[in-house]
């Protein structure tokens, strides 16, 4: 077992691309599940041994990867404090908030052969929650769009402009009836805790969505 720095061996951008990849299947997965957009966009996939739902649209898809294109150099730097769907009604109010909570440990202790095989399998019970969270939510108003916010740790927000990877899709700061929810029903989904990261995932559901 080694004990590694977070700058050895640039292990926080290992940790980035694995999450990363695995919150753009989540959110196809979201959108799917919670009929976001027509089940006919998306198609069958095979991620982490388990099916999953991926969308085909060409636009939706480029606004998923650029957002999380953007995030990745905040968890490089464990930067990111959660990452947040927010599936909104016709009049832009939050009905679900999906949060992904994430940090990482200041000192990472690694075995490279059991680790990428240990953190799939967690990824994959998150996977199969989101799969199945049909179940414990209401069903959502017809006509809602979403949107992914990161909610940054302090010294990161400071430095926003600087992390501006890609030209024409700046940060900007979250509109407020966007962030906040009035008495929202929390339902914990899954968590996890490995040798590189936790991550805890809920959602808020607005009581009343129609």
């Amino acid at each position: 077992m080694t004990t590694l720095t977070r700058q050895d061996l640039n292990f926080g951008q290992v940790v980035a691309d694995i999450l990363c990849e695995f919150l753009e299947v989540a959110i196809h997965l979201i959108l799917y599940v919670r009929e976001v957009y027509p089940s006919g966009i998306f198609q069958k996939r095979k991620k982490y041994n388990v099916p999953v739902q991926m969308s085909c649209h060409p636009e939706l898809n480029q606004y998923i990867q650029d957002t999380l294109h953007c995030v990745k150099p905040l968890i490089e730097k464990n930067d990111a404090e959660k990452v947040v769907v927010v599936i909104m009604d016709k009049e832009h109010h939050p009905v679900e908030r999906f949060v992904f909570e994430i940090s990482q440990p200041p000192l990472l202790s690694i075995s490279s052969e059991t680790l990428l095989s240990h953190v799939e399998q967690l990824l994959r019970a998150f996977i199969l929650k989101i799969s199945v969270c049909d179940a414990v939510l209401n069903n959502n108003p017809p006509g809602c769009s979403f949107t992914v916010l990161v909610h940054t740790r302090d010294a990161a927000t400071r430095n926003m402009e600087k992390v501006q990877v890609i030209k024409d899709f700046p940060w900007i700061v979250a509109d407020e009836q966007e962030v906040h929810m009035k008495e929202p029903r929390l339902i914990p989904l899954k968590s996890m805790t490995s040798d590189i990261v936790k991550m805890q995932l809920y959602v808020e559901e607005r009581a009343q969505k129609t």
